[in-house]
């Protein structure tokens, strides 16, 4: 059986396009760290609000840590809870967040926070908010028909503007 030229090179175009783009995943998934979560804190997703931190969700300044304040969100069926946090400017925070339902994303739009929240799992980020302004909190993993309804607020403030 005789292969075509032209044949040969768009078998050659695949394969190739193929083992780049396996190439590709793999430093991404390795090299960059895009991988599963990896948290070593895992919970019982039906007893959420039994569980500390999550038993109080929202903003609490904390003492003797890395970071001045440590935001607790909660995320259940197309709500995220609590619906608006304010913040300090240049306040170094963790983000600290479960679900209790279903895959859902949080997302800061115009910020680096971004994370998958993933039900028995708890994710982290921390991070410093050096820029005021009003911050929208997005889930950006599909969860379901209200899932274009769910958002929170996030206020960065700066406490020295008298302007108010």
């Amino acid at each position: 059986m005789e292969i075509h030229k032209y044949e040969k090179w768009w078998m050659i175009f695949g394969t190739g396009t193929l083992i780049v783009f396996l190439i590709i995943l793999g430093v991404s998934a390795f090299h960059s760290g895009t991988h599963p979560n990896n948290s070593k804190w895992t919970i019982d997703y039906e007893k959420v609000d039994e569980y500390a931190p999550f038993d109080n969700p929202g903003l609490h300044k904390v003492e003797g840590k890395d970071w001045d304040y440590e935001v607790v969100l909660v995320a259940q069926a197309f709500a995220y809870n609590p619906t608006e946090i304010e913040i300090p400017v240049g306040s170094k925070v963790r983000f600290i967040a479960t679900t209790k339902d279903v895959i859902h994303g949080l997302e800061v739009a115009g910020t680096n926070i971004n994370m998958m929240l993933e039900p028995g799992y708890v994710s982290e980020k921390i991070t410093t908010l050096d820029k005021a302004g009003t911050y929208t909190i997005v889930c950006n993993e599909y969860c379901g028909t209200g899932h274009a309804l769910m958002y929170s607020t996030l206020k960065v403030v700066d406490t020295n503007d008298n302007s108010n």
